[in-house]
């Protein structure tokens, strides 16, 4: 792994870190009748705060998308998945709670399944599938598994409905990555003629605009400690599956290396609940509130 490749993708996560946290400040305070609707961005691009989160997102984005043209998924994806140790570096600023036992178990778990995976894994490139149903039916997978999570949501808005949602838009940002790197390719090798002229770019913009509707619904109805764990999770896991699956990543198979990789996965997905679960994440007292709100209220009589 070149330091290039480390320091990309960690500048990336510390901006998604932060920028999830200023977001879902934001989010929380949005009407619930916006609900995974396009009126939630709308009535957001008004608020400050949100579009700090956002412009921090960005700027995230375009570090992730240059460390993707350095190294391969498999190795990015994980370190992108500390973005989860800067939202709670911010969270513990803004609720003053000390890190404790949980906290110092989660951040181990997360940094040691992420560097076990990586070097148990060995990731490194090799030649991409040239069967385009194989990569359809990856991309198909990931989205149609997306889709019945947002339509479950749909039904559970209060219950279960921010986790699925989180889980759907990590699916979604998991699949636009891989197309990011392969976007990146086509701009290196034909320029913007190159780029343009392929279906990629425009799948990442709309994947990329979705994800965004889909987190924000998140954390308009949940705290971070419901939605973020989610999303961080599912992201790498749908990266790493689309990298080995059709970018040709190429990760060591033998027994004792596929043990240690799925250790280091497991680790990270411990890890990242642990953290997400800290006292110092937003509490969701306003998400309390509104449900109370929602509570039939006693007619008169």
């Amino acid at each position: 792994m070149s330091v290039l490749v480390l320091v990309l993708a960690v500048s990336a996560a510390c901006c998604l870190g932060f920028g999830f946290v200023l977001q879902q400040n934001a989010a929380q305070r949005a009407p619930l009748n916006d609900f995974l609707s396009f009126r939630l961005l709308i009535d957001l691009v008004k608020v400050p705060r949100w579009l700090g989160g956002i412009g921090l997102m960005v700027a995230g984005t375009a570090l992730g998308a240059a460390a993707l043209g350095q190294g391969e998924l498999s190795l990015v994806e994980p370190l992108l998945a500390t973005n989860l140790l800067f939202a709670l570096a911010l969270s513990r600023r803004q609720t003053r709670q000390p890190l404790g036992r949980q906290g110092w178990a989660g951040l181990l778990l997360l940094a040691g399944g992420v560097t076990t995976f990586i070097v148990a894994g060995e990731p490194h490139g090799g030649a991409a599938t040239a069967d385009p149903m194989r990569q359809w039916l990856i991309i198909g997978a990931m989205i149609g598994v997306a889709l019945l999570l947002t339509a479950h949501a749909k039904r559970s808005r209060l219950g279960s409905g921010p986790v699925l949602l989180a889980l759907a838009a990590g699916l979604l940002y998991g699949v636009q990555d891989a197309l990011t790197r392969v976007s990146g390719e086509k701009f290196a090798e034909g320029g913007f003629a190159g780029l343009l002229t392929g279906w990629q770019p425009y799948a990442v913009l709309v994947l990329g605009i979705t994800g965004l509707l889909l987190v924000q619904s998140a954390f308009e109805t949940a705290s971070l400690r419901k939605s973020l764990p989610a999303l961080t999770a599912a992201q790498p896991i749908a990266g790493i599956i689309c990298g080995v699956g059709f970018l040709g990543d190429r990760l060591r198979t033998d027994a004792v290396a596929l043990s240690w990789e799925a250790g280091g996965l497991l680790a990270v997905v411990a890890g990242i609940m642990l953290l997400g679960l800290h006292p110092a994440m937003p509490t969701g007292t306003v998400e309390r509130a509104r449900v109370g709100r929602l509570q039939p209220q006693p007619q008169p009589q």
